[in-house]
């Protein structure tokens, strides 16, 4: 390769991977092993003290799973990557790194369901709170900033509802608090938006969905932006303070603008244990090799069967950000300038009754609760992903009764308007 730096898609394919060295293979090997053969004692020393770089244990790393933590830190702009065993592990590995009990950290009100549940129920256990703010709302936003605040959590494209958020004025916020500024940046993948480019700190994934792409795969990752400055206000101890059992190395002056992901390492999954494994690891770096392909097609088909839909007399509303009608049009192409992606929602008519039937009545549309897939996928979210929330919470995701969400696949886009026009027949 040249020395110029490479195209997305070149990076897509290539980066993190080279022919393997002991037999000459060129697909990235499956190094299905639970450990590795140190060779002596002074090597497995340094490895564990930090002073070293290579394989101990696959919970911790493994040959397969650095191909794809090197891939899509490539991909996201980052400096390191720490790939786990889901997007929730990956939420947990961040938010273990950066919090104590006590802390608070914001979040977007427009958000996956699970993580809503996840931030509200499982992290009380650790004594964390989330602060629930509308991100267009600029003020309420800075009104909710605290001395407890360590970090401002959004998503760059929010699930189910298809909202684009300002990532550089929130940003400005984050940066005015002093904290790191972590964007789930799931739906969007890197091929329509860098997060990191907009003043993001720390990027997320499920790789579960579009980097994989296949639906065969679960996985989760933690890109480390670089960004930010764990010394410089002491309200980072596991950064910033000497860890005991690595003979007093404090971590941010050792690994510098990769001392985050380190950290998420060597402290969160090496004691969590959310690790992935080396086959969905090889299963999701294989498809990300045609990512920048599988994207391009989703948001052309979404964009088609969005016009579809908003035409059609059974429907109330369609919120697509690439539709000149919705309000996130604008940001949009500032943000997602190849296309706003693949997953929207719409307001069927006939409220409740009628979303769980048309999503019983599909074919070719696959009734699952899943996103990214190269088949198209619909669910009712108010009866499923989000059913554990409140009227009100549901509303706010939106995620309301008359709510069907779609992650429109690769498939014909014929085939899916015809399927979705004899399931809207039904209701």
């Amino acid at each position: 390769m040249s020395d110029t730096q490479p195209g997305f898609s070149t990076l897509a394919v290539h980066a993190g991977s080279a022919p393997d060295a002991a037999t000459g293979a060129r697909a990235t090997p499956i190094y299905q092993t639970t450990s590795f053969v140190f060779d002596d004692v002074d090597q497995a020393a340094a490895l564990f003290g930090l002073q070293a770089f290579g394989n101990i244990y696959t919970r911790i790393t493994n040959p397969t799973t650095a191909v794809l933590e090197e891939r899509v830190a490539a991909l996201e702009g980052g400096t390191a990557a720490l790939a786990v065993a889901s997007g929730h592990a990956a939420q947990l590995g961040v938010f273990h790194t950066l919090l104590r009990p006590g802390d608070e950290f914001i979040a977007s009100d427009k958000l996956y369901g699970g993580s809503i549940n996840q931030f509200n129920h499982s992290f009380q256990n650790f004594g964390w709170k989330v602060v629930w703010v509308n991100m267009e709302d600029e003020e309420a936003l800075k009104k909710a900033v605290s001395d407890k605040t360590k970090a401002i959590f959004i998503e760059s494209l929010a699930n189910p509802g298809g909202v684009v958020i300002d990532i550089e004025r929130v940003s400005k916020v984050a940066k005015a608090a002093g904290v790191p500024l972590i964007v789930d940046n799931t739906l969007a993948t890197p091929y329509l938006c860098r997060p990191i480019e907009h003043g993001a700190d720390i990027v997320v994934h499920s790789l579960t969905k579009f980097m994989g792409g296949h639906g065969n795969s679960m996985g989760g990752i933690i890109i480390d932006g670089g960004t930010f400055d764990w010394l410089a206000s002491g309200r980072y101890p596991m950064l910033s303070e000497p860890r005991p059992e690595y003979q007093g190395m404090v971590l941010a002056e050792t690994f510098g603008n990769f001392a985050f992901a380190i950290a998420c390492r060597v402290l969160g999954l090496r004691d969590l244990g959310g690790a992935i494994s080396p086959f969905n690891a090889f299963l999701i770096a294989t498809g990300i090799e045609t990512l920048p392909l599988r994207m391009q097609r989703h948001c052309d088909n979404a964009q088609v069967v969005a016009e579809w839909l908003e035409a059609h007399d059974k429907v109330d509303w369609v919120r697509y950000a690439g539709l000149k009608s919705d309000p996130c049009h604008e940001l949009a192409g500032k943000y997602l300038p190849k296309g706003a992606g693949s997953v929207f929602t719409f307001g069927v008519k006939g409220g409740y009754e009628a979303g769980v039937k048309l999503v019983s009545s599909t074919g070719l549309l696959s009734h699952v609760a899943n996103i990214g897939d190269s088949k198209s996928l619909i669910i009712h979210p108010a009866s499923t992903t989000h059913r554990q929330l409140t009227d009100e919470q549901k509303a706010a995701a939106g995620a309301g009764p008359e709510v069907v969400r779609l992650s429109i696949g690769v498939e014909d886009v014929a085939d899916i308007i015809a399927d979705l026009e004899q399931a809207l027949a039904e209701v």
